[in-house]
């Protein structure tokens, strides 16, 4: 007699655990009015919400033509997207290089590199460790497209693919919206390519146009919200660059809020020493805003607040 088996739960690989992250009430660090809530994206398989995206623009290049099957790819990255590439890459058999200005944290290099990457650093021409301009950026990026125009390679070019924005239309809002049973007040997030703002907050405002979208910013960096950069090194790595990015649309905005160096490392404190989440900074920030929202009497008393835990501490220094 045959043996009889129960149902089986199985993943074919580490893209079928991309997305569908949890989302976690941040009751111990808000106790209230209302309640913060927050996508947990550090669980993605490359510790970041950027799998998802890069797993988005991949197979669409793939379907497109624009990428051939175990063709080379290259991009430019501050690491969470090299790392949610890398992962892709891995899975599909992609040569992969990738760009990324030396002041980034070496945790997300090393982190690339263990993932089958070719990672090479680009030198800080303005920033220092651990802080990132848009100079920086833009000589990884000349260093990217150098490899592109020598090897053919295809250039994944996160800051203008509209893929990247598709991603988070198609899955990450869709799943907030039935997370919550469609009990969201508000929505905040940093805001680097913004393919994540863009696309979530567009989702949100076609289930219901009264959901306030925040963009948070970092302190002296706002040009989001139209203010001169006085500040443009700045601990939030991946947002804040200081030029509004090609994929930003503000029809989707309701406002913005900015946040101190300070602010996001006390949040991120939080969150490991109140909620046992050991997150980047821009997570910290997230949150730090969402207390600024819930604060300011904007919303109802029992507002519901929806953002984003964005990436793992692991990918930074100890010490900034």
């Amino acid at each position: 007699m045959a043996k009889q088996y129960g149902p089986t739960d199985i993943k074919e690989s580490a893209l079928d655990l991309i997305g569908n992250t949890p989302l976690i009430a941040l009751d111990r660090i808000w106790s209230g009015p209302g309640r913060i809530l927050a996508k947990c994206e550090f669980m993605n398989p490359g510790a970041s919400i950027k799998d998802r995206s890069s797993l988005s623009m991949i197979k669409r290049a793939l379907n497109s033509g624009q990428l051939k099957p175990n063709g080379p790819i290259v991009e430019v990255t501050s690491g969470n997207q090299g790392c949610g590439l890398a992962v892709v890459s891995a899975v599909l058999g992609h040569p992969l290089t990738l760009t990324m200005s030396a002041g980034n944290s070496p945790q997300r290099a090393s982190m690339m590199r263990a993932l089958g990457a070719n990672v090479v650093l680009a030198p800080q021409v303005e920033g220092k460790p651990g802080n990132v301009t848009l100079a920086d950026v833009t000589q990884a990026e000349n260093l990217g497209l150098k490899l592109v125009e020598d090897t053919g390679a295809y250039y994944v070019n996160q800051f203008n693919n509209d893929d990247n924005s598709k991603a988070h239309e198609e899955a990450t809002g869709p799943e907030i919206w039935r997370q919550t049973g469609g009990r969201i007040d508000a929505f905040l997030a940093t805001v680097g390519t913004a393919g994540t703002f863009a696309g979530v907050s567009r989702y949100l405002k076609k289930q219901n146009k009264d959901i306030v979208c925040v963009v948070v910013e970092p302190a002296g960096a706002e040009v989001i919200k139209g203010d001169p950069v006085t500040k443009p090194l700045h601990l939030l790595q991946g947002s804040g660059y200081g030029k509004v990015p090609q994929l930003f649309k503000f029809d989707t905005m309701d406002s913005t809020l900015g946040v101190s160096d300070e602010e996001a490392v006390h949040y991120k404190e939080l969150l490991g020493s109140k909620e046992g989440l050991y997150l980047g900074y821009t997570s910290g920030a997230n949150v730090a805003a969402a207390v600024k929202l819930l604060q300011s009497g904007k919303l109802p008393k029992d507002a519901w607040v929806v953002t984003l835990l964005n990436d793992s501490g692991l990918k930074y220094p100890a010490d900034v």
